[in-house]
Parts: C-alpha cells; structure tokens; sequence
C-alpha cells in the first residue's frame, strides 16, 4: 500500500509500484471527511439457524459487518458492507441487494475520499464473500456510475478484504468491470475496530436427471 497520504497526487506507475493505493486522489485531495458519518456499521445477519424450518427459511448468503484496515501510517480506511441475496434469488447472484460504503482518510478525521453505492452481485463460499456495486455518491471525481468489488474472508479473527481496483491504484468509474469480480482479500482489518460476517451460499448444484 502507499505509504504517502492522500493529500498527494499519486502518478500511475507508483500506484502499480504498492500494489493497492486504496483510492484515486485527483480529485479528492483537500475533500474534508468525517469519519464517524462515512462510516456507520449495519445490521449484522441473523445468528445460524437451529431448526430445519429456520435453515430452509434464511436468506441464500450474505456479507454484512464494518472494519477499518490496519495502516503502519496514520491513515484511516474503512470498509462498510449490508448485502444480502434473498432465499428466492438463491440461483441467480445478480439479485442480490443492499449497501456497500469506503472512506479513505489521512488521518482520523482528516482529509480524504469516501464513496457508497448499491450492491448488484453477492456469492459467497464458505466464509468468503464477493460482492460487486455501483457507487451512487462520493467526493472522487470521474467515479460515480462506475462499477467496483470487493472480496472479504471472514476468518473469525482477524478479516481480510480485498478490492478491484488493488492493482491499478484506484476506482476509475469503470462500468466494465463484470458482476462478482474483484482481488484476493489481501489486506488486513486493524485489531478492535470491528469485523464482517459472511453467510455461506447454498449452491444450487445441478441434479442428475
């Protein structure tokens, strides 16, 4: 990851060079951000079903939950998610619904961006989800519309998430990125500030005829 703050305008080649700047600065450098109201943590799932009417009853998957990133520098990352697919979309990832929100500050408090949207695909395999949204709003220029994604792995410890713009440096409004896709969950969540829960998808495998 970057080790500079946000406030800089970081060029292409050393964005590739970290691997995962978490957000594109031009246009963002100088939007003040509050962190406390960018990031509000969302209703988790419901605990494991006890009975068998429950099990059949509960939703195909789902990735819920808040967390910020661990840094080695004073910058603030957070991650937001409450997506879910319904019983009755269990064979078709693309219903699914729900919210998704990222703020990238360079400190608490600080400066930085941040960007929220509605979530359009969620598959889940054990306790590793992937979801995909378009960002409804942000202070990133150019961004809004476009598609992002991200990969979370619930480990019960310490989570992990990744996102699909990890190798290129940032989002860029892209509205080609295919539903479901995004990176390996590389980074880690920050000790104490939260976690996600995900549901593992009830894969409707094909039956022999």
């Amino acid at each position: 990851m970057s080790r500079t703050t946000i406030h800089r305008v970081l060029d292409r080649r050393s964005a590739l060079a970290v691997g995962a700047a978490l957000l594109v600065t031009a246009g963002a450098a100088g939007a003040a951000v509050a962190s406390g109201d960018e990031a509000s943590r969302p209703t988790t799932s419901a605990a494991a079903p006890h009975t068998a009417d429950e099990a059949a009853e509960r939703e195909a998957a789902a990735l819920t939950g808040t967390a910020k990133m661990y840094r080695k520098t004073t910058e603030d990352v957070t991650f937001t998610f409450d997506a879910h697919l319904a019983a009755e979309n269990n064979g078709d990832p693309s219903k699914a619904t729900g919210t998704f929100r990222f703020v990238h500050l360079d400190k608490p408090g600080g400066k930085g961006g941040w960007a929220k949207g509605r979530i359009d695909c969620l598959m889940t395999g054990g306790k590793v989800a992937t979801a995909t949204g378009i960002i409804t709003a942000t202070n990133l220029k150019d961004v809004k519309g476009g598609r992002v994604g991200f990969t979370v792995h619930d480990t019960g410890g310490t989570d992990r998430v990744g996102y699909s713009w990890a190798a290129v440096g940032g989002p860029d409004g892209t509205k080609k990125l295919p539903k479901c896709t995004s990176s390996a969950p590389h980074e880690k969540v920050r000790k104490g500030t939260g976690d996600f829960d995900v549901t593992p998808w009830k894969v409707p495998y094909p039956k022999a005829p």
